[in-house]
């Protein structure tokens, strides 16, 4: 399917002081016009707000915010977010700190993937701000989904919507020792997040446009389809990410905001500045609950063995037994 057209007319447009400018041709955009440190209009607020549904990432430049100002930002689009596994402080427990050198590399977040689909209602959006960035690399990289779920075959497009996928907090297990106080700890988060099933294909609540919602991060695997043919799927629908075309890439300054829509959006930090120094600070908006396209009828996209009928133990005698 070929992009959408670029409107050389518009790449620039102005709303009550609010200017945003097209820097990518299937997302991201520049806003002008508007100080962070102070309060928002209304109207700014809703110029902001429609450039992040329209461009899916938003850049601000120039913007020397404290933490308390980039926390206030983030609490005007909604409720802010505890991450389970981030680098935080107790006393700002929502402000997340990524402070990375020589002592401290960076960790998990060199891999495509919308943030937190582990969770039941993933965030809306996220807010990463730059204090420290270094001479060279440290870039963020930007991948819409919606223009990669417009980039498959029509007939990809028919057999993927209304699938499910899993997602599950694997990449954090890591983070947990092999001690039995660590494998306790580990089955404590695991209860608090089990894994959640999202449709591969969401409908973001604004737009109504359609979005490839499975990420490598987090994604299993297809729910009711036998594991090869899962695989198989998921490694076709992860390459959309990689296509140039879909992406935008963000080179980092100091005091430079970049937004980004976590429902249409995948972001790829690039791990290429160890030991240098980089120092982000990020909030993360509490999302709500991800709506799919219709769901398909399982025997169209599975073929099955055979069907026991009611009574038939499916599990041929398996079963947990008591330990001594």
């Amino acid at each position: 399917m070929p992009l959408r057209p670029v409107d050389i007319e518009r790449i620039t447009t102005e709303h009550d002081g609010v200017t945003v400018t097209r820097v990518g041709v299937s997302l991201g955009a520049e806003i002008g016009g508007v100080d962070l440190t102070e309060p928002l209009s209304e109207t700014q607020f809703e110029a902001i707000g429609a450039a992040l549904v329209a461009h899916e990432v938003i850049i601000f430049r120039d913007q020397d915010v404290s933490s308390d100002d980039l926390t206030a930002f983030g609490r005007r689009f909604g409720e802010l977010t505890v991450h389970p596994f981030a680098p935080m402080e107790a006393e700002t427990p929502e402000l997340i700190r990524f402070r990375n050198d020589e002592h401290s590399a960076p960790y998990g977040t060199d891999a495509w993937h919308s943030d937190e689909t582990f969770r039941a209602e993933p965030p809306t959006a996220t807010v990463l701000c730059a204090k420290e960035v270094p001479a060279l690399g440290g870039d963020t990289m930007y991948a819409s989904m919606s223009a990669a779920f417009e980039g498959l075959s029509d007939r990809l497009q028919r057999f993927i919507c209304g699938l499910e996928a899993i997602h599950d907090i694997c990449p954090f297990r890591a983070l947990f020792g092999d001690s039995e106080e660590d494998r306790r700890k580990l089955q404590r988060y695991e209860l608090r997040y089990p894994p959640q099933v999202h449709p591969v294909v969401r409908v973001h609540p604004v737009s109504g446009r359609k979005v490839l919602y499975v990420n490598p991060l987090f994604t299993t695997a297809i729910k009711d389809m036998d594991e090869h043919e899962s695989r198989s799927l998921l490694d076709v629908l992860f390459r959309q990410s990689l296509i140039p075309e879909y992406q935008f890439r963000h080179r980092w300054a100091p005091h430079t905001i970049a937004m980004w829509d976590n429902r249409s959006v995948q972001h790829y930090a690039v791990h290429d500045y160890y030991p240098q120094r980089r120092y982000m600070e990020r909030v993360t908006i509490r999302g709500g609950p991800v709506i799919g396209v219709e769901r398909a009828d399982p025997t169209d996209v599975r073929r099955i063995k055979f069907e026991a009928p009611a009574g038939v133990d499916v599990y041929g005698g398996h079963k947990p037994h008591s330990m001594s």
